[in-house]
């Protein structure tokens, strides 16, 4: 029941800090994923692997990474926010640290694909849907955007840090140093977090008591399961998963682990490959907040359309790009490309949010469970791709092309959700989350 006592007056509303430690969980859990990425040529060097069998490792790493988060959700929703997020931070930590010892291939799957595959996707976007859901009833894009900022940046920022930190004392120093920062943000999530506002004694921000829903306690699985089952009813749920799954192949999948490699190819230092792709890391910041900001404002088809067709165009010209020295117009595309690199998920939020009501975190982890799968088949695609041909550009070509075809999926998404269908709760405890949330 929600609670009548009276809200307590804070100078800060609380939801500011649990949105403040929530970037930082974001950024620390995120920083072992900039490291395949560089370190893909001392992996090669010292066991002899193939971009192949690397490739594979990360590919895991992010297929699990999206089909954790709706599970992550419902269990946000069953256990609480603290709980998954500090079992997700040592999860993250532990697979992180154990890789210094591995001698086999294997071992790189389980650790990178597997352990830090599901701890990392417990948080990620499911963590963002959950906590604007429940903290925040204005400036919900807004705070969107940041939070997802936050976990696209700390993939990205990390990368010059790993980079030196292996040139300097090798890769094992660099894991052990992603492991550090995953564990130094544990003890600000133990003291700052809370599962509610309730918790606080306070209404959501922008808010009253009545838009605090009870959580529904019908089960983890279950509930990921039927949220997945009432979403695949609907138009709307294909297209923006399609549109997804292609964000995901052309961002984490295909730029974030094979540009430094490609860059290499092409006989550009991996320092400064890796200090590009830090450079997308720091505008991604500026693309996404402002994406929220446009989302709160502009109807968010539209926007989608744009950035889907841009980043299209964008790839088309990359091969011509790549070289041993740095040019202008690369550092335009990482300018770029930083912006619009996941300026796509406000947008694909405000649309669950939409369609989909109280259900929204819920059928949001699928979504993006689609993004992961998307980067999954580019990641490993990519690796295939430059063994077999010996040159990354068909990759970028193809992704180019992809994109467009995104483009066109956002303008097909419909203007209003259907009169009656699927995005209707199906059980009392989610009918009443979904009156709650009008």
């Amino acid at each position: 029941m929600t609670s009548t006592a009276a809200p307590r007056t804070y100078r800060i509303h609380p939801a500011w800090w649990v949105a403040a430690v929530t970037f930082l969980a974001l950024v620390g859990a995120a920083a072992f994923r900039a490291v395949p990425g560089v370190l893909i040529e001392p992996l090669r060097a010292e066991f002899g692997w193939s971009l192949t069998t690397i490739s594979a490792a990360v590919a895991v790493n992010m297929a699990l990474f999206g089909l954790t988060a709706p599970f992550a959700a419902a269990l946000m929703e069953r256990f609480g926010i603290r709980r998954v997020v500090v079992a997700a931070l040592l999860l993250t930590a532990a697979g992180s640290g154990l890789t210094v010892f591995m001698t086999a291939s294997w071992q790189l799957v389980l650790l990178w694909g597997v352990a830090v595959g599901l701890g990392t996707g417990s948080m990620a976007l499911a963590l963002v849907a959950t906590v604007t859901g429940r903290w925040f009833v204005a400036r919900r894009g807004l705070v969107s955007g940041i939070l997802t900022a936050g976990s696209a940046t700390g993939q990205l920022v990390f990368l010059p840090v790993v980079a030196w930190t292996d040139a300097t004392w090798g890769w094992r120093a660099a894991s052990l140093g992603t492991t550090a920062a995953a564990l130094a943000v544990v003890p600000l999530v133990l003291w700052l977090l809370r599962d509610r506002p309730r918790d606080a004694g306070v209404a959501p921000y922008g808010g009253t008591a009545a838009d605090d829903v009870d959580p529904v306690r019908s089960g983890a699985a279950r509930t990921a399961v039927r949220g997945l089952v009432s979403a695949v009813r609907s138009v709307p749920f294909w297209l923006l998963a399609g549109g997804f799954f292609i964000c995901g192949l052309s961002t984490n999948g295909l730029v974030q682990p094979h540009f430094i490699p490609a860059a290499h190819d092409h006989g550009m230092p991996v320092t400064t490959a890796a200090g590009l792709l830090a450079v997308v890391g720091v505008f991604d910041i500026a693309g996404t907040v402002l994406s929220g900001w446009l989302t709160d404002r502009t109807d968010p088809r539209v926007l989608l359309l744009a950035y889907y067709g841009l980043r299209g165009l964008s790839l088309f010209a990359l091969p011509a790009l790549f070289g041993p020295d740095l040019h202008v117009s690369m550092v335009a595309f990482i300018v770029f490309y930083g912006l619009d690199w996941v300026a796509t998920v406000p947008p694909t939020l405000a649309l669950c949010r939409e369609f989909f009501g109280a259900r929204a975190p819920v059928v949001f982890g699928w979504v993006f469970a689609s993004h992961q799968l998307g980067a999954a088949v580019a990641a490993f695609g990519g690796g295939v791709i430059r063994d077999v041909t010996g040159s990354y550009d068909p990759a970028w070509l193809m992704a180019g092309a992809l994109c467009i075809a995104a483009a066109v999926m956002s303008f097909l998404i419909p203007r209003r959700p259907p009169a009656a269908g699927t995005a209707l709760p199906t059980d009392r405890e989610e009918a009443a989350a979904a009156q709650a949330h009008g």
